[in-house]
């Protein structure tokens, strides 16, 4: 006989992951304002083109490594909802281990992934040499990165969300402090953000891991509660293995959207590729508020799933719609009326100031288009819906592909854009017609 553990959603539970991860996540785009920022004051439109491609490719890599953080978040709110007393110690373990194995492989390929990338994203002239050196150092954050994921998605499984929150302020507080240290006071240029970086992420990952050991009781009770056979359980490595594949080929196909967007602005012109990259950072910051409640309803569902109590996953979801409409329709409403302030803040180049008020209307709407699909993801993450996301993702990346295609050429960068809008509404669509099928069979 299945267990089943009832518990209530409320408005309360929601805003109380929401909030302090949605602080978390804002301070991440807001880094990258800074960073972009910091070397748009040096007023050379190729050393901010470089960067802000540099950025975009380390979008991609790390996007291969997001199934560290969803899956062990999903895990983790599944083991909570079953009332697991190791609380998910063992999805945080295997998790990483695979962390420790993927960065010996990405350092190891470090030059090689940079011409990868340099290639396939054809920096313009003046922006190559800023693209190869922000790359050069950045690779060092890869390993702190990875373990920084594992334990997010330990921490918002768990419902701790503000413990998260801070680890994300040390690393992007520490990273806007650096940057503007080391490019304004030191002169290190590009190669003085990406340090900046590095040094954020690797103080992170430590006090993190501190967390963790003080609660287990130290590294012995860990290794105590980790055994080989515990580690090596044949079931749980295959389902890990299967979200793992499947997370990371739906995170491929969306950031290599995003990189296909990147990439053809930079074929535009150096001009537009800087525009694009300050609203896309426009975009980013919407999008992490619209993440918050998206971790939210991903730990809820999850747990609801782990209970086996349907009606909190049903309050979950409508909870998380309802809020992300009016989270993103105020969202919306900021810039269209502050977009172009920001758009100053973060350039002092004249030509790209124009270009991006031209598209500003276009990264405004975005929170509306892309809400839904934020909330769908946590829901599908939560419920570890992992073979319906990856199909999801591949099918709106093809349509994104077809339209921008078809557009492109006919209306320039506004084709493009709205190719970036088809993206997010067809992954919601998707998502909403695959669960409204799925939860029969989820709760049966």
């Amino acid at each position: 006989m299945t267990t089943v553990h009832p518990f209530q959603v409320r408005n309360r539970d929601v805003w109380g992951i929401a909030v302090p991860a949605s602080v978390a996540f804002i301070t991440e785009p807001v880094a990258g304002i800074i960073d972009i920022a910091v070397i748009g004051q040096l007023g050379d439109a190729g050393l901010l083109g470089g960067v802000s491609l540099g950025a975009s490719a380390f979008s991609v890599i790390f996007a291969l490594a997001f199934f560290l953080r969803f899956g062990t978040a999903g895990l983790t709110a599944q083991s909570v909802g079953a009332r697991d007393p190791l609380d998910g110690l063992l999805h945080m373990a295997r998790a990483m281990l695979v962390a420790a194995g993927m960065s010996v492989v990405l350092l190891a390929l470090s030059y090689p992934i940079r011409l990868g990338f340099a290639v396939a994203m054809a920096p313009p002239p003046n922006a190559a040499g800023a693209f190869d050196g922000y790359m050069g150092v950045r690779m060092w954050s890869v390993p702190f990165v990875l373990v920084n994921y594992v334990l997010l998605g330990w921490f918002y499984g768990r419902a701790k969300a503000r413990t998260g929150m801070w680890l994300q302020i040390m690393v992007n507080v520490t990273n806007v402090v650096l940057s503007i240290w080391f490019v304004q006071g030191l002169g290190w240029g590009v190669p003085g953000v990406a340090w900046a970086t590095v040094i954020g992420q690797s103080t992170a990952a430590i006090a993190g891991l501190a967390i963790v050991l003080r609660h287990y009781g130290g590294l012995n009770a860990i290794r105590a509660n980790t055994s080989m056979a515990a580690m090596a359980d044949v079931t749980a490595l295959r389902r890990m293995m299967g979200i793992s594949r499947d997370l990371i080929i739906r995170s491929a196909a969306l950031m290599g959207g995003f990189a296909y967007f990147a990439a053809q602005s930079a074929r535009v012109g150096e001009v537009e590729l800087a525009a694009n990259a300050i609203l896309l950072q426009l975009f980013s910051v919407s999008a992490f508020f619209l993440d918050g409640i998206a971790t939210a309803v991903e730990q809820l569902c999850g747990r609801a799933v782990g209970a086996r109590w349907r009606p909190a996953f049903e309050q979950a979801t409508r909870l998380g719609l309802g809020w992300g409409f009016v989270i993103a329709g105020t969202l919306s409403l900021l810039l269209f009326v502050f977009g172009g302030l920001a758009i100053d803040l973060m350039t002092t180049s004249e030509p790209v100031r124009d270009m991006a008020r031209v598209y500003l209307v276009m990264a405004a709407l975005t929170p509306l288009s892309g809400m839904p699909a934020f909330v769908y993801d946590g829901i599908m993450i939560g419920a570890t819906l992992n073979v319906t996301m990856r199909n999801g993702m591949l099918i709106s990346l093809a349509a994104f592909l077809a339209t921008a295609m078809i557009l492109q050429p006919l209306l320039g960068l506004w084709g493009l854009w709205i190719a970036m809008h088809v993206l997010l509404l067809t992954r919601a669509g998707i998502y909403a017609w695959a669960i409204g099928r799925r939860k029969d069979e989820i709760f049966a």
